[in-house]
């Protein structure tokens, strides 16, 4: 059998199922990861199960969207009183997300991703009992803890498990979170509507409360899942100095012949230039070259989410006000809006950002979200069935400009623009400013809707003008581009 020392600085041999690769630092296994083309069985379904996570988390935001008016009404709530039950998950978000990206850092990517599935099965259960709103409001901001700590550990996962170029590769799997999103929000339209059927019309009152405890079933599913299949980042692995773990997990995930390097050899290879796990790592993406990346990927965490949470959450709550119809012809449409636009969009971007790239695409989104969001605004309230079909174009024209832009490609610039060591901080970060926009959305939404009505979406506007100023301002582009590499000092900083 031939024995292969890859060298981080010159490249790498080409793999085969007879070499046997010495691993000596973590830029070795990067490049084995990035430039694989052996069998990736384990590694797909490991990329799988982080989109699981995502699955829920979108399937957990969405659960109320066809329930406001009937926990206003059961509650007794008032606007401020609804927008903090319905803001809570996002709140609870802002606190996970700072910590679920420092501990993905600090105690590794698995433990991290076993552990915050607790979070959405308690919370599921529990805001389905709730007999009053502030203990909805508090099921709800648990949910919202471990939406926030997933996210970060799911990024990395889908980052560092996947090559570099061509169809799958990072940029892609880090999109696929989009239609995966889509797909979650229009499962849950499909279980409204089952459960519409299935209830007996004295529980359609009760419909929210059956479809927020559903969400326990899922993450019970997900959490068996993850222990029989998932393991640690052979990236994060190497990067704290376990290269025989990192070996292990190339062997087991991607079938490739890997086997740590003697000590000796260790000692002498270059070393990779990492940053320890620590909370001062959230200050370190405001420095240097990494501000550039920051503030851009902060612009368009903040605008993109705002906008998507007033429309995405408030597409029931639109089309039965603008549209004055029932409540199983408010569902049809949104299920058909979310599938026949958003979740097709969101398939575009991931088949299409290896070829254009993340910042092309996500342009031609925030264009499309800008025309038919001034198309909403000037329409108005429909008058007549052809301006209530215009209306709904529009929507679509939104949905599908978010999904294959910067509903994809915002979580990719998150992602991307930072390298394995700090990864975690940089996606928490992201997800903190996420989940501020969409608790601002949230609880500004129905405020707006009762005092703006159709002028809302002048304000909404907003987000796609900033989103596409900051792009032409401040040029990045993370499709790729080896990001971890800037770890290892291989290749200049763009």
């Amino acid at each position: 059998m031939t024995q292969l020392t890859l060298d981080n600085v010159s490249g790498q041999g080409t793999a085969s199922s007879s070499t046997v690769h010495t691993i000596r630092n973590a830029a070795d296994v990067s490049q084995l990861v990035n430039n694989s083309t052996h069998g990736r069985s384990n590694a797909r379904i490991i990329v799988a199960i982080a989109l699981g996570g995502i699955f829920l988390d979108a399937y957990d935001l969405g659960a109320l969207a066809f329930g406001v008016k009937d926990i206003t009404r059961e509650f007794g709530l008032g606007p401020q009183g609804i927008g903090l039950v319905v803001s809570a998950i996002t709140m609870g978000a802002i606190v996970g997300a700072l910590f679920g990206g420092y501990l993905t850092d600090k105690i590794g990517r698995y433990r991290v991703f076993m552990a915050d599935m607790f979070f959405f099965v308690f919370a599921a259960i529990l805001g389905a009992l709730a007999p009053n709103a502030e203990v909805l409001g508090i099921s709800r901001f648990i949910m919202g803890l471990g939406i926030g700590i997933d996210l970060p550990v799911a990024m990395a996962f889908l980052a560092e498990f996947s090559k570099l170029k061509g169809r799958g590769n990072k940029a892609s799997s880090i999109a696929m979170w989009c239609p995966t999103w889509y797909a979650a929000i229009s499962i849950s339209y499909v279980l409204v509507l089952a459960f519409f059927y299935w209830l007996p019309e004295s529980q359609t009152a009760s419909l929210w409360r059956y479809i927020v405890g559903f969400g326990a079933v899922p993450a019970l599913v997900i959490l068996t899942i993850r222990k029989r299949y998932m393991t640690e980042s052979p990236v994060w692995a190497a990067n704290q100095g376990n290269l025989e773990q990192a070996a292990q997990i190339l062997r087991d995930s991607y079938n490739i012949s890997a086997q740590a390097a003697p000590q000796a050899e260790v000692a002498s290879a270059p070393k990779s230039a990492t940053h320890k796990a620590s909370w001062k790592n959230y200050g370190l993406l405001l420095r240097g070259h990494y501000l550039r990346r920051t503030v851009l990927s902060s612009v368009m965490s903040f605008v993109s989410p705002f906008a998507y949470a007033a429309i995405a959450f408030g597409l029931p709550i639109i089309i039965s006000t603008l549209f004055e119809q029932s409540l199983l012809t408010t569902i049809l449409v949104s299920l058909a809006l979310n599938l026949l636009f958003a979740f097709t969009g969101g398939l575009l971007a991931v088949r299409l950002v290896p070829r254009f790239g993340a910042r092309a695409m996500t342009v031609a989104g925030y264009a499309c979200q800008l025309v038919a969001l001034v198309g909403l605004a000037v329409t108005g309230r429909p008058a007549d069935e052809l301006h209530a079909a215009l209306c709904c174009g529009f929507l679509a024209l939104f949905l599908l400009g978010q999904g294959f832009g910067p509903g994809a490609h915002t979580m990719v610039y998150a992602t991307l623009s930072y390298p394995a060591s700090i990864r975690g901080v940089g996606v928490g970060l992201n997800q903190m400013v996420t989940r501020f926009a969409t608790t601002i959305s949230l609880f500004l939404f129905p405020i707006l809707t009762a005092t703006l009505d159709t002028n809302l979406f002048w304000v909404i506007a907003l987000a796609p003008v900033l989103g596409l100023l900051v792009l032409f301002t401040l040029g990045w582009e993370p499709a790729n581009y080896d990001i971890d590499a800037e770890d290892y000092r291989q290749q200049p900083q763009r």
